[in-house]
């Protein structure tokens, strides 16, 4: 994915969004097109196939959020015209003398923005001006990401486990291991660009750098084509994984596994495995950050004569004091019962008290309950019998 494409592809349109949809919004509009236009649901149709790639391509930048608004900066200031040909034929901005990498803190080893390249080298990448110097060697495309989503046990992300991942996605070529070239053969570097990968072009004060058509950019060119693979080096095969996913780890937490996504195009550097975590909820415990939370229902006896509670932990069991005249809702705390820091130090269980209250009684029971209220004091209401009185 070059800047080119980030000034000419509108890839808000690929995924057919609003330029002010949410983060949600793409990324449900990215599912439903990545559905509907995989290799697997539409196989050998070439077209399905581009689809895919565009919306793909699309999403590696919008459903990042800090690519988004570097595309958003980059589609805002040369669509405005912000970027102009000088009128003294120099390429400078709106024919202004300064140095444009001034307008970001570009100085040498500075800023690096827009897709990972400092601005003045996005800049003299498209436009070198009066035509001097050439663009860098490109070579084979980087994979795109790939993305799964794993469901775990509520004890498993509380604790961190090890787990097979099964994928059915693009992987390299056993035959020609990802050089895409039939074997015995090797690719040979293009004769168009000399292996940079990118032609240049005049256009006046200009020169206009764009991927090499011969080669698709790559550099070389495939004469005899590996029969598995057709030449493209990557198959559609199925491969398992071992993830490790650590203790503590959160329901919507994403996990990283770098150059485990696709491959890259004939050999080049394959992209990234982005693993989605979803929680199973636990039919006690719930999770609060690092803190773990239980509810226990209590008497109300033992909510007025207070009693020493024995309650469940993820490895045992604590017993907590409940004081007399505890009300209800009121946390009690067992600390170092919660999800384990990564710097070893560990949470703490959160127990909240809930005064049941019967549906029924004996007979025995209500006298008893009847004999106790005659001896209370009643509740102290008297600023709420005040407001009644006044608006009576």
């Amino acid at each position: 994915m070059s800047s080119k494409d980030w000034i000419e592809k509108d890839y808000y349109a690929v995924l057919g969004v609003q330029k002010a949809a949410s983060a949600d919004d793409i990324k449900k509009a990215y599912r439903k097109l990545a559905r509907e236009s995989h290799p697997d649901h539409n196989p050998g149709d070439p077209r399905a196939e581009e689809r895919f790639k565009a919306v793909s391509e699309a999403y590696a930048v919008l459903g990042d959020e800090a690519k988004r608004r570097e595309y958003d900066e980059m589609r805002s200031l040369f669509g405005s015209g912000a970027f102009r040909r000088s009128a003294r034929g120099g390429g400078q901005p709106g024919g202004m003398p300064f140095d444009v990498s001034d307008l970001f803190g570009g100085a040498a080893g500075g800023d690096r923005r827009f897709g990972g390249a400092g601005f003045q080298d996005l800049f003299s990448s498209i436009f070198s001006g009066g035509g001097g110097g050439g663009a860098g060697p490109r070579g084979p495309a980087r994979g795109r990401d790939v993305e799964a989503e794993v469901a775990l046990d509520f004890d498993d992300a509380v604790r961190g486990v090890t787990l097979p991942l099964t994928l059915r996605a693009p992987g390299v070529c056993d035959t020609c291991h990802g050089s895409g070239a039939k074997p015995g053969t090797q690719p040979r570097t293009c004769a168009v660009c000399h292996g940079a990968g990118v032609t240049t072009r005049n256009q006046g004060s200009f020169s206009f750098s764009e991927p090499c058509r011969n080669c698709q950019g790559v550099g070389t060119v495939v004469e005899e084509k590996c029969p598995e693979c057709q030449g493209t080096g990557g198959v559609t095969k199925t491969r398992t994984l071992n993830v490790r996913f650590p203790a503590g780890v959160a329901d919507g937490q994403r996990i990283r596994l770098a150059g485990r996504g696709e491959p890259g195009e004939r050999g080049g550097p394959a992209g990234d495995l982005y693993v989605h975590v979803k929680v199973r909820p636990d039919d006690l415990f719930g999770r609060s950050g690092d803190d773990l939370t239980l509810t226990v229902p209590i008497t109300f006896a033992e909510a007025v004569l207070g009693t020493d509670l024995r309650v469940p932990t993820l490895d045992g069991a604590v017993t907590l004091r409940v004081p007399p005249g505890t009300p209800s809702g009121r946390v009690l705390r067992a600390r170092g019962k919660g999800v384990v820091r990564k710097d070893g130090r560990a949470g703490d269980l959160l127990v909240t008290l809930d005064v049941a209250v019967p549906a029924t009684l004996s007979d025995e029971a209500r006298a008893a309950l009847e004999t106790f209220a005659a001896q209370t004091p009643p509740a102290a209401r008297e600023h709420l019998d005040a407001r009644v009185r006044r608006v009576s």
